[in-house]
């Protein structure tokens, strides 16, 4: 009998083949498919109901505090897709890249501009998620993250953004 052929090979591969599937299926479906935490934001200013366009914490005072919380939020929240640190495993995008178009622009005004729209597609996306053709990329978060937390989060990944 041929050993390439045999029953104990034949299975073996089978085994195999099924892990194989399985872990890759298991990844398609594990994104997205997160249980939101929710994040104590009561140590920073409050910023009330209408969602601003702009990081209120990106310097200032509150800045410290927003770090320490955004790290948090991003660890319990994002890790998982975007990876630990912000540096993307490959399941999502590398979210220290977020803005860098806008970063080195020269022109003052088409900078501003550019920044504007990060921070709208930013606060978009969190709030409401990702789906192209029926998947979700990304769970929506309004709801569950605060806008404090959320402009937390964009605090802690402003601080690790490329150079």
């Amino acid at each position: 009998m041929n050993t390439l052929t045999s029953p104990s090979t034949r299975t073996l591969r089978a085994l195999l083949a099924s892990l194989v599937l399985g872990a890759t299926a298991a990844a398609a479906l594990a994104h997205g498919d997160v249980v939101p935490q929710a994040v104590d934001t009561h140590t920073l200013p409050q910023l009330g109901p209408k969602w601003r366009e702009d990081n209120p914490y990106a310097e200032g005072p509150a800045h410290k505090e927003a770090l320490r919380i955004g790290t948090s939020a991003y660890n319990q929240n994002c890790a998982r897709c975007h990876g630990l640190e912000a540096i993307s495993g490959g399941v999502a995008p590398d979210l220290r890249k977020l803005d860098a178009d806008c970063t080195g622009m020269a022109n003052a005004e088409k900078k501003k501009a550019c920044m504007v729209e990060i921070q709208d597609y930013y606060q978009a996306t969190v709030r409401h998620g990702r789906v192209r053709d029926g998947r979700v990329y990304m769970p929506p978060f309004e709801g569950i993250l605060s806008q404090e937390a959320v402009w937390a989060i964009k605090t802690y990944l402003e601080s690790r953004r490329e150079p």
